[in-house]
């Protein structure tokens, strides 16, 4: 069952069975089961990430339902997010082990929640939620794929620790008073997909990732354009860390 489920990613140029190998070794982090994570995180079930973990202290609720596709109407004030997304992707995927974390992550519990993964996928909408993540990233120097979306629009980037511009140099003002985000499901589904594609070739050495450099898109126009970024030289968080290059 296993040979077929992925022989068809198996074909491509770089992967073989090495590259499942290391797929399925892999342990990612999940931060955020909604409208990037639900995607992410069955892209990279769907390749063979032998382990996912799921961390979200959430719980469904309707408005949810647009764009955070791992959450079904059953699920609406019934069962947390990291359970009602486990329960799907260990049926989509029985070969892989996912692990729920129904937990605030805090700066003193994200070593804990995340012990073990080779990389965290930033699927957050809190940008002070993101600087625990860039602490974390920074002080065990464990890589990042970021997205972020609003409307028709998204960007994405994957932030190597003393390599790449973190996520402080990304948001360095605090954020605004908290509001209802307006988001159309597919620019979730679209940039959540796209995370997944830099977790698998930051897993395989296959391409090039977007290291030092911002995806940005945009649905409603079909706008996309990717730029490259440099590192804030006063930036709080990493400024004095080594800086390798690009």
């Amino acid at each position: 069952m296993t040979a077929d489920r992925y022989a068809r990613q198996m074909l491509l140029h770089g992967m073989g069975e090495e590259g499942q190998r290391r797929l399925a070794e892999a342990a990612v982090g999940v931060m955020g089961v909604g409208g990037l994570g639900s995607p992410a995180a069955m892209y990279l079930a769907a390749a063979g990430v032998g382990r996912l973990v799921l961390a979200d202290h959430q719980t469904p609720e309707e408005s949810n339902l647009n764009r955070q596709v791992l959450h079904w109407a059953e699920d609406v004030g019934a069962v947390g997010k990291v359970d009602s997304a486990a329960r799907k992707l260990r049926a989509f995927n029985p070969d892989i082990e996912v692990v729920p974390r129904a937990v605030m992550v805090t700066q003193g519990n994200i070593g804990q929640v995340f012990d073990g993964c080779n990389l965290i996928m930033d699927c957050l909408d809190s940008i002070p939620a993101r600087m625990v993540v860039n602490d974390h990233a920074l002080a065990t120097s464990t890589p990042v794929v970021h997205a972020a979306v609003e409307g028709w629009h998204g960007q994405v980037t994957v932030v190597v620790p003393g390599t790449t511009p973190c996520l402080a140099c990304l948001f360095p003002r605090a954020p605004p008073a908290a509001r209802a985000i307006p988001i159309m499901g597919a620019t979730a589904g679209t940039f959540g997909c796209l995370q997944a594609g830099e977790a698998i070739k930051l897993i395989t050495g296959i391409g090039q990732p977007l290291t030092s450099r911002l995806l940005i898109g945009d649905l409603e126009s079909q706008y996309w354009d990717v730029v490259n970024i440099d590192r804030n030289e006063r930036c709080p968080a990493c400024s004095g860390r080594v800086h390798s290059g690009r």
